[in-house]
């Protein structure tokens, strides 16, 4: 009833609105009926083109960088940690996961400062001259990817550990007595036995990135420019800055679409 109620009518709303002129500042009921009219637009529309761009990117580099620290991390914790002290590092790292993600973006804006502890760190390993990471059109998207996948990397790591903790000692025996190294038995015992955490994890990771609006709105409002727009901070300003509720709704519509077809092909 929740799922009805909550997800599907609201859903089914949408789809209609989006075949309308719908300017929700007018009041309920005052739309026209158009059609796909606001679909045939959208592909002359060069901001929601630039935030299609700007998220298929977010997500080829967010959810494989992401997926490849957590299991190399989760497996180094499980084979160098005592169980207590893996805890320990397992709970530190998944920190951010549960912050509040205003306040984390606060405190990486900060640190992406003129005089901030990153860009210092970026001049000490040798970039003489870094530039403003949040104000560049071309750095911005990638200071934002950064944040993604430090925030999300603990709920990984936890993921993974807890696969880890699950696979079949005997395997790692055998392995032993065959001489196999330490690489060797990560690449041919760990990561195939993770195949679908790793399955789990980037599909629920890739809607996570295509539904990214929090760190873009208050570490960049989705500039300089277009550099930083996404799909769902477009549907947010479309909506509720322009009042273009039926363009928004179209543009969720193909959102929506994206994740069903990437979902599908997975499995």
């Amino acid at each position: 009833l929740a799922m009805i109620c909550f997800s599907l009518i609201p859903m089914l709303i949408s789809l209609y609105i989006s075949l309308t002129d719908w300017n929700f500042a007018k009041g309920l009921g005052n739309w026209n009926f158009v059609g796909l009219d606001n679909f045939k637009g959208l592909w002359a529309d060069e901001w929601f083109i630039a935030s299609l761009k700007n998220t298929i990117v977010y997500t080829i580099v967010t959810v494989p960088v992401g997926l490849l620290l957590a299991i190399v991390l989760a497996a180094m914790i499980d084979r160098f940690c005592r169980t207590r002290l893996a805890n320990v590092v397992r709970i530190a790292m998944y920190m951010p996961n549960i912050c509040n993600i205003v306040a984390t973006s606060a405190i990486w804006i900060m640190m992406f400062s003129t005089y901030g502890p990153f860009t210092q760190l970026m001049r000490a390993l040798g970039w003489s001259d870094p530039p403003r990471f949040l104000a560049s059109y071309e750095w911005a998207l990638p200071a934002v990817m950064l944040v993604s996948i430090w925030s999300s990397l603990g709920y990984r790591i936890f993921i993974y550990s807890a696969a880890i903790q699950g696979l079949p000692h005997d395997l790692y025996e055998a392995a032993d007595i065959d001489g196999a190294s330490g690489f060797q038995k990560f690449r041919s015992i760990t990561v195939p036995l993770l195949a679908p955490t790793t399955f789990f994890l980037s599909i629920t990771g890739i809607i996570s990135s295509f539904k990214v609006f929090g760190t873009v709105n208050v570490m960049t409002g989705g500039g300089p420019g277009s550099s930083t727009y996404t799909l769902v901070y477009y549907v947010y300003k479309t909506a509720f800055t322009y009042y273009r509720m039926g363009y928004a709704s179209a543009v969720a519509v193909i959102l929506f679409a994206i994740l069903l077809v990437i979902t599908l092909i997975q499995w």
